[in-house]
């Protein structure tokens, strides 16, 4: 009976490896926890999170407590703050230029107003400033004749006007934008009034870059035919109106 009971008690497994096991899997899941909180940004967060792990430990001086791993909220704090400058500071130069930019504009409206009210062409001539652009509304009729895209002669000296302003103001990208009325176009020259609206921005474009101080790749030309009016078609008043050329330019800088 003796031999049995000892036979039995030799063959119990022995278990007391469980307990260095348990405390390692413990420590594991303890630095999991930091890392993860460590990643946060919420410092608050973390504090409170390092109190209740020490809370599951009894008391005792636990993983939170050890020196090092407590300071991870504070070079992450650090980083955000300087984040935060870093973009402030950038807002504060991008506001620095945009309000530099209007004012050069604003220098180039007052040139161009100046032109329009010596030559008494405030029925032909338009110009406005807003936060992206810069914008000369020519009327078709000071450009071309009617249904054609060839610029007239006398319209070229307008042409070379409007450039001789554009170089005192270098940088910019300068954008030539044709339109129409709506009503259909009827020659052999041109199929449509995309054709005809976009011919015209093209031909305007080559009268300013007849100065050759002006970089050919400052410019774009585009034809928006019947489609971007400003005004109804219904009146003849209106299709005037529509019939322009409009050059833009653009802002480096938005707000």
């Amino acid at each position: 009976m003796s031999k049995r009971k000892k036979e039995h008690h030799e063959e119990h497994m022995d278990e007391t490896w469980l307990i260095p096991y348990a405390d390692l899997l413990t420590l594991l899941l303890a630095l999991f926890i930091v890392l993860f909180a460590a990643s946060q940004v919420d410092s608050k967060k973390f504090s409170e999170l390092m109190q209740a792990v020490n809370a599951a430990f009894n008391g005792n001086v636990g993983v939170m407590n050890q020196p090092g791993i407590s300071q991870f909220p504070k070079p992450i704090q650090q980083q955000t703050t300087n984040s935060r400058d870093l973009e402030q500071s950038g807002k504060a130069e991008g506001d620095g230029r945009f309000e530099e930019e209007t004012k050069e504009l604003e220098a180039m409206k007052e040139s161009i107003e100046k032109y329009i009210a010596d030559k008494g062409m405030d029925q032909q001539l338009a110009v406005g400033l807003d936060d992206k652009q810069l914008t000369i509304t020519i009327s078709d009729t000071a450009l071309f004749g009617s249904g054609s895209a060839a610029v007239r002669p006398e319209a070229q000296k307008l042409g070379m006007t409007l450039a001789d302003i554009l170089v005192q103001y270098p940088g910019y990208q300068i954008l030539v934008t044709g339109h129409t009325d709506n009503i259909p176009i009827s020659n052999r020259e041109f199929e449509s009034n995309w054709d005809l609206s976009a011919k015209r921005a093209i031909n305007f474009m080559k009268v300013l870059q007849q100065n050759k101080q002006l970089e050919p790749g400052r410019f774009s030309a585009i034809g928006q035919g019947e489609f971007r009016p400003v005004a109804p078609n219904d009146t003849k008043e209106g299709r005037e109106k529509n019939r322009r050329v409009e050059l833009s330019v653009l802002r480096k800088t938005l707000p």
